[in-house]
């Protein structure tokens, strides 16, 4: 039997404000354990919980950012269990009255492009951590996390492949990032996935039993968690079993996905309207004012390097994919204006590939936008050629100085002169009577052993593009 996939995600975006969405308590990141959860945090006897009102602004400009419909009335509820990280017994959260509505985001996988629903994203209050490997006997709990803001962003479930779920994800990841309202930082878990997972029939509409994936932070782990959930699922239903509605998590070092609890439906919560919260009524001047505040997008951004920078469709999409990465690029354009296209392909190859293998992000780079325009700039002058431009660029990478400093310390500088250039090509050519017949006799293929002698012969300091036209010229 052929099997359709239908998954939709939860990504979980912690709101980047300085205090809690209830509490005036730091939110800040690996601070000592439980020295930023205050009494509201905790929950004590007698504490109110009062709205951060920055966490209703940045929930508003993410849902203007999807087209969604913003409920300018919203309630707040509490979501009732019971959890080691969870010292009220009760979740802060919004049930039928969040504060975005309908939206939707477009993706593209290989040469399709669709349209993902977002069903809605509301507002709450994160919950603590459990930590289960620093005592033998206990698990410990740190409760830092408690009561910092997060925007829960649910999509319909629209997502028929692992892949398409991967690039709705990175969709929200980079359109969180240029909104501002979330660092991204998936191995701090500022930014966590839940996926929901089922099989049906190919061509049947009613939806199968679902298995939650939960708390993925890396967007490799989740094509491999859904892939693993997708195939265990098909493995029952064949042998004649039933798929149970549960939740699971994923052990990345094991690669297989593993049975939590079995999975609750809202009844279970025994939400009702928090008392001690009244709802919240957002103006239409106050809608305005964020909707004129809202940054240039990744859309809007990638039209723009398209039209301004004649990029390809392609390497706009990837240099607009994290915000980062674009204004790094865009940093270089504006010091080379003439030389846009060589900056996106040194941004996208030698950077980005030694960004990957060392793990470091682009704003940790010890290759500045600065550094890495100087030696642009001098490929574009022809001071060095492309393939020493790479010997150039790992001594910048080690530190050994900018491109001019390196270029002058080891002697790099492009060999431009016609005249001494020539005189090597007429020693090559002298020296090799059997390749020279070859060429005449048609063998265009063989021009590279000449480039490759001449090479040889400059150090690879001669200028390319002046070999070759005077090899053309000398052979024909």
């Amino acid at each position: 039997m052929e099997w359709e996939t239908v998954i939709g995600l939860e990504i979980h975006a912690q709101l980047n404000t300085n205090s809690k969405i209830f509490s005036a308590a730091s939110t800040k990141y690996g601070a000592e354990a439980n020295s930023q959860a205050c009494a509201v945090d905790l929950g004590l006897p007698g504490v109110l919980p009062v709205l951060n009102k920055e966490a209703v602004n940045k929930a508003i400009k993410f849902g203007l950012a999807v087209g969604a419909h913003i409920n300018q009335r919203n309630i707040f509820d509490r979501k009732n269990y019971f959890y080691p990280d969870l010292p009220k017994g009760y979740q802060i959260s919004q049930m039928d009255w969040p504060i975005v509505g309908e939206g939707e985001i477009e993706i593209t996988v290989g040469e399709e492009t669709k349209v993902v629903g977002v069903t809605r994203a509301h507002l709450e209050e994160d919950a603590g951590k459990s930590i289960h490997d620093l005592y033998d006997d206990y698990t410990a709990v740190d409760l830092n996390r408690a009561g910092t803001p997060l925007l829960e962003i649910v999509s319909e479930p629209d997502m028929r492949s692992a892949k398409e779920a991967v690039a709705y994800a990175k969709k929200i990841h980079a359109l969180v990032q240029y909104l501002e309202i979330n660092d991204g930082n998936m191995q701090e878990g500022s930014f966590r996935c839940d996926a929901n997972v089922s099989i049906r029939p190919m061509g049947q509409e009613k939806l199968g039993t679902r298995a939650e994936l939960k708390n993925i932070n890396s967007f490799k782990f989740l094509e491999r968690a859904i892939n693993l959930e997708v195939e265990r699922q098909q493995d029952i239903i064949e042998e004649g079993g039933e798929v149970r509605q549960e939740t699971r998590l994923y052990d990345s070092v094991k690669n297989e996905t593993r049975s939590m609890r079995s999975k609750e439906e809202a009844n279970d919560y025994r939400y009702f309207p928090d008392p001690d919260l009244l709802p919240v009524e957002i103006s239409d001047e106050l809608m305005e004012q964020i909707r004129e505040e809202l940054p240039e997008l990744p859309a809007e951004k990638k039209a723009r390097f398209i039209s301004e920078f004649g990029l390809s469709d392609y390497d706009a999409d990837v240099l607009t994919s994290q915000k980062s990465l674009a204004d790094y690029f865009e940093y270089m354009v504006v010091k080379n204006t003439e030389h846009a296209k060589l900056c996106a392909n040194w941004v996208m190859g030698e950077l980005s590939a030694a960004l990957n293998k060392n793990q470091i992000d682009i704003q940790n780079s010890p290759v500045s936008a600065d550094d890495l325009s100087l030696l642009v700039n001098r490929i574009g002058d022809d001071t060095i050629s492309g393939k020493i431009a790479k010997d150039v660029f790992k001594a910048m990478w080690n530190g050994e100085g900018n491109a001019d400093e390196v270029i002058e310390a080891k002697g790099l500088k492009q060999i431009t002169d016609t005249g001494a250039i020539e005189a090597i090509v007429d020693e090559v050519i002298a020296n090799n009577t059997p390749q020279v017949e070859q060429f005449k006799s048609g063998n265009e293929k063989i021009l590279g052993f000449f480039v490759g002698q001449i090479m040889k012969a400059t150090g690879g300091k001669a200028n390319p593009k002046q070999v070759n036209e005077l090899l053309r010229s000398k052979l024909s």
